[in-house]
């Protein structure tokens, strides 16, 4: 139980710091209004490495559990159990932000076009083609999970926190563009649950199709390939 309050705690604050980010930006009336992918893509990698610092040990991705579960890391009931845990830490994190930023939200409703409202929350793609939003999920996924178990192999304390939020803040620049790199169900999933049911006005549809099809599904084929990567040509 303990583990699973980490991966809850550690997931909503990866949200915390990622969605309450991409509020800033794209919000009226916040402090940092505008300020751009730069600003947002940063955030989203030192958060990560906070949350790997207090928390240690967690995976806070679906996807990454599901590759260790197939590497015999984990069993089939703790992957589920984990998975669970960490899509209710990602629709409470996107709750915490709409608490947070509520003020900025209703004077940005009427302002703002709502799927740039429902992109805070979740990601879309730049240019909307399924089967090769699929592909980028899929391979941002591979090469995200076989780094960090490569980081991971580095057993110096301090790496792994570190070497993690540079490789978000890599992928995020050179191979983010196409879909905004959700690489996990719990980032994505859990935010759209939350602005699904938070009562934003006038809010877009949360665009089930794409959320299940691409960050919800190429994760695990991501995770697939990584694991299998992994264990038959890096030897982990």
């Amino acid at each position: 139980m303990h583990q699973l309050l980490a991966e809850f705690m550690g997931t909503a604050l990866m949200i915390i710091f990622g969605v309450g980010v991409h509020a800033d930006t794209v919000l009226n009336d916040t402090k940092y209004h505008g300020s751009g992918h730069l600003f947002a893509i940063t955030t989203w990698a030192f958060g990560i490495s906070m949350v790997l610092f207090i928390f240690k040990n967690v995976t806070i991705n679906p996807a990454m559990a599901f590759a260790q579960f197939l590497m015999g890391n984990m069993t089939f009931v703790i992957f589920i159990e984990t998975a669970i845990f960490q899509m209710i830490g990602g629709i409470v994190g996107g709750v915490i932000v709409y608490v947070m930023y509520a003020d900025q939200f209703k004077r940005s409703c009427d302002k703002i076009d709502n799927v740039t409202i429902r992109n805070i929350f979740s990601t879309s793609p730049g240019i909307r083609n399924l089967p090769r939003n699929f592909f980028v999920e899929f391979f941002d996924t591979f090469i995200f999970l076989t780094s960090i178990m490569a980081i991971a192999a580095v057993k110096t304390p301090g790496v792994l926190p570190i070497g993690v939020g540079l490789l978000v803040w890599a992928i995020g620049m050179g191979l983010g563009g196409p879909t905004g790199f959700a690489m996990n169900q719990a980032r994505d999933l859990g935010p759209r649950i939350a602005f699904a049911i938070l009562p934003i006005k006038n809010k877009a549809a949360a665009d089930w199709q794409y959320g299940l099809l691409v960050p919800g599904l190429a994760p695990f084929f991501g995770a697939l390939a990584a694991a299998l990567f992994s264990k038959y040509y890096l030897g982990f």
